[in-house]
């Protein structure tokens, strides 16, 4: 095992990126590409979300599978070697409890400012870095566009009128043209 100093951690954290990552550009791209249009990392809004569509009211978070537990449901009591791995999120078994710690701060502080935009009024997509796979990649861009467009027609869509039935005589009377002998 790897002796680090003081030093080596902290700069081996500080050069992970928080912004322009991977996922985010894929995601970035197949939106552009489909025609919506977007800010990125609005400051004004908590949580800074990677992508806001204004138009649609939505707000996207990009999430790298380890760094938000993806289908890891940790526990809230103080048991934190009672964790189980999922499929594309391994917890380290070296200073686990550090990393369960800071994977839980990040669920909760996800969820906080989720509810915190649903109170203003916005809509909240998380993207997960898993879903942005080779294969999966085009099924997640088609189902986030098919997403937006769902939001935008039940935020401004017409309201469903309902024409009253009429009978036979009124449907006679009703007629431009004439009928035929």
């Amino acid at each position: 095992m790897d002796k680090l100093s003081t030093e080596q951690p902290h700069a081996t954290m500080a050069a992970i990126r928080s912004k322009d990552t991977k996922p985010e550009w894929i995601v970035r791209r197949g939106l552009w590409g489909r025609g919506f249009r977007y800010r990125l990392n609005h400051k004004r809004l908590p949580g800074h979300p990677d992508l806001v569509l204004r138009k649609y009211r939505t707000c996207i978070f990009v999430n790298g599978c380890f760094w938000h537990g993806h289908h890891v449901h940790l526990p809230f009591d103080d048991l934190p070697f009672t964790i189980e791995n999922s499929a594309c999120c391994k917890i380290p078994k070296t200073n686990r409890t550090f990393w369960v710690a800071k994977i839980r701060r990040n669920q909760e502080r996800d969820l906080a400012t989720q509810q915190q935009l649903a109170r203003m009024g916005w809509h909240c997509i998380t993207v997960w870095e898993c879903e942005l796979t080779p294969k999966r990649r085009e099924q997640t861009l088609d189902s986030l566009a098919f997403t937006l467009n769902r939001i935008w027609l039940q935020d401004r869509g017409i309201k469903a009128i309902s024409y009253p039935n009429l009978e036979e005589e009124d449907i006679q009377k009703t007629m431009a043209a004439e009928p035929m002998k």
